[in-house]
């Protein structure tokens, strides 16, 4: 099924997965080993990223423990 995902949609998505590269950067992670760490693929973790997944609350929260940060945070 396609996705329908305005532009709005995307663009909140892509700052989204900025934010998580930035703050995994910051922590010194690869992506492979964040993904690893947090126990979830890094081919999603790459689509997170880049703003091309619609990511789970659960999944939020692992990448927030991963980082040792708020989920708030990740929406600063």
């Amino acid at each position: 099924m396609k996705n329908t995902y305005t532009k709005k949609d995307k663009l909140y998505l892509q700052k989204f997965g900025a934010r998580v590269r930035a703050l995994r950067k910051a922590a010194g992670y690869s992506q492979e080993d964040f993904a690893l760490e947090i126990g979830l693929d890094r081919t999603y973790m790459g689509a997170v990223e880049r703003g091309e997944r619609n990511i789970a609350l659960l999944n939020i929260r692992k990448i927030a423990q991963g980082l040792r940060i708020s989920e708030k945070e990740l929406f600063s």
